[in-house]
């Protein structure tokens, strides 16, 4: 009887502590702060997206034709980037690459989030309105349309 009141409380003991050592963080590996040592989710992930601005030589024609020479564009209403009106891409530019109008968003610990964007001339003409969707470690290509 001694003996087994002794493995129950060595076995208490063993478990109590795996459990109580298994290191905490966030487990998501979306996260900007994905702990790959971590074991146990404790609700700490934050989040970033990113979108890149673009449209294609109809609408820098249209641009050209309408006078506009800059474009200034606005996130959450923010001055995230501008570029000449004649600069246009043909598919559509990687988040980041050079020359293209990329922004990074920190998303706090939602995996989604929605922000109001305009695009501007060099007059205050506003081109494009609308919202644009950040989603957690995705590149989104939004194309605007002519």
């Amino acid at each position: 009887m001694k003996k087994n009141k002794f493995l129950v409380l060595v076995f208490t003991f063993v478990a109590l502590t795996l459990v109580s050592c298994r290191k905490e963080g966030c487990t998501d590996p979306n996260a900007n702060n994905f702990c790959d040592e971590c074991q146990r989710e404790d609700h700490s992930c934050t989040y970033e997206g990113e979108v890149v601005f673009w449209y294609n030589q109809t609408a820098a024609s249209g641009l050209v034709n309408d006078g506009a020479t800059s474009l200034t564009y606005y996130v959450d209403g923010k001055i995230v980037g501008s570029s000449a009106s004649n600069i246009y891409w043909n598919g559509g530019p990687d988040c980041g690459q050079n020359g293209s109008i990329t922004v990074t968003k920190s998303l706090g610990g939602v995996k989604n989030k929605s922000y109001n964007f305009k695009v501007r001339d060099q007059t205050g003409y506003i081109y494009w309105e609308g919202i644009v969707n950040f989603s957690a470690n995705t590149c989104y290509a939004m194309e605007l349309g002519w």
